[in-house]
């Protein structure tokens, strides 16, 4: 699969490189926290949410939004699904990681989507990239078999258990984007080979990509 570099134009339409903030704390504290064999998230981390950078995301980069700081870290080669949010996702590289992105203008109707319109991209470590909300993405990848540690900030509360209960896909509600959420915040399509729980709607078609292949 291509990678392109982050700073390729073709990211523009995905998201941007952030300058404007200085991340070499939160990098090294990033370097501190485990990796495992399989994919972990955990969308507030103390020790991320006490460092002054936290003061700037809140006040500067999400507009006194309260946000929340957490991170994405493991091994990982395959897209498996995609998700957006309603709010944009700033994502801190403290290893090289690549991103498989795609557009939401591309989701059909019906809420499928074409694996073949995704385009992958390496965050270098050290890099900190905002992905706007209309940017599909998912869990990042390695680099030639390598763990990842990604810090991900977004809006407080995302990503947390739904306090009411939604249309699944299940029951056939396949034409109402309520079908996809799977959490606060967070609209999710899954691929057939991406294991995901049972109830996820499975609306990616083509291959699961690989960046190993």
């Amino acid at each position: 699969m291509k990678i392109l570099p982050v700073n390729d134009v073709a990211f523009r339409k995905y998201g941007r490189v952030v300058k404007n903030v200085d991340f070499t704390e939160l990098v090294k504290v990033l370097e501190t926290t485990p990796v495992s064999q399989d994919v972990v998230y955990e969308p507030s981390v103390k020790q991320l949410e006490e460092l002054p950078v936290m003061k700037i995301l809140t006040e500067k980069t999400y507009g006194e939004l309260p946000v929340q700081v957490g991170y994405c870290n493991g091994h990982n080669s395959k897209l498996n699904a995609l998700e957006y949010h309603r709010s944009s996702e700033i994502n801190v590289a403290a290893t090289d990681a690549v991103l498989m992105l795609g557009c939401q203008q591309d989701v059909e109707e019906d809420f499928t989507y074409d694996t073949s319109k995704v385009e992958a991209f390496l965050v270098p470590a050290g890099t900190a990239v905002e992905i706007y909300a209309t940017t599909l993405h998912y869990a990042p990848c390695g680099v030639d078999g390598k763990g990842f540690q990604v810090a991900i900030v977004l809006p407080k509360g995302t990503n947390y258990p739904l306090a009411c209960s939604h249309v699944r896909a299940a029951e056939g509600a396949a034409d109402q984007e309520d079908c996809l959420i799977t959490a606060s915040n967070k609209w999710l399509i899954g691929h057939p080979e991406g294991g995901l729980d049972e109830g996820c709607f499975l609306g990616l078609k083509g291959k699961n990509l690989d960046i190993a292949e």
